[in-house]
């Protein structure tokens, strides 16, 4: 759904094939919950499976954006799962995509998506989530950094706002036209925006852009 579909929708195309993940896997999607163990190393299996042992760019967009107030009795556990879901099932794909670029010896990109949260930070009840988000940017530096001379290169896009179910939740709890007042432009960034730059990274960036980060939040 919302960047995630945007995404899949301006890869799927001729001469490319394209692999998605939901939670439901409806739509011919490979079903996975990056809550339980094991899901991350299992969906890349199953993709490998349906790419013919081959995949050349894998793209991180799956993510939790839940409350979590200091206060609350399950604070450590909603830190937990969303640390889970936001980072560390993205580290896994992230790390099996590495050693599969390596042991073919074939160049590989990788495109994260992470959020403005990662270094303005978030509101009070969500720590978590910039901190995830946080991480998975200095994760894709670091990547950049140490597989460039294999020809693996990794992006980052952070996103500010964009309009999805996701958002338009968060926008009403926090009075949408206050927030939408610090916005330049005026409006919150479509999905098709942000799949634009994804696409970008994935098939046309230049090698030396490798460890952008890239803003899209208006």
């Amino acid at each position: 759904r919302g960047i995630g579909k945007a995404i899949f929708e301006s890869l799927d195309q001729e001469m490319i094939t394209v692999v998605g993940q939901s939670t439901s896997g409806e739509d011919g999607l490979i079903a996975a919950g990056f809550s339980q163990a094991g899901a991350a190393s299992a969906l890349w299996q199953q993709a490998l499976d349906r790419l013919d042992g081959r995949i050349n760019v894998l793209i991180n967009n799956a993510g939790l954006f839940e409350p979590n107030p200091i206060a609350a009795d399950d604070w450590l556990e909603s830190w937990n799962r969303t640390m889970t879901i936001n980072l560390t099932a993205s580290a896994e794909l992230c790390r099996l995509a590495v050693l599969h670029f390596q042991q073919r010896h074939q160049p590989g990109r990788i495109v994260n998506i992470a959020s403005r949260a990662a270094y303005r930070g978030d509101s009070p009840d969500h720590w978590h989530y910039a901190a995830s988000k946080a991480g998975m940017v200095a994760m894709t530096k670091t990547i950049a950094r140490a597989y460039a001379k294999d020809e693996i290169l990794a992006f980052a896009i952070c996103p500010g706002f964009t309009m999805t179910g996701m958002a338009e939740d968060y926008l009403a709890s926090r009075g949408g036209d206050k927030l939408l007042a610090d916005i330049p432009l005026g409006r919150v960034a479509q999905p098709e925006e942000i799949a634009s730059i994804a696409r970008y990274c994935a098939l046309d960036a230049p090698p030396s852009m490798t460890g952008a980060i890239l803003d899209a939040n208006g």
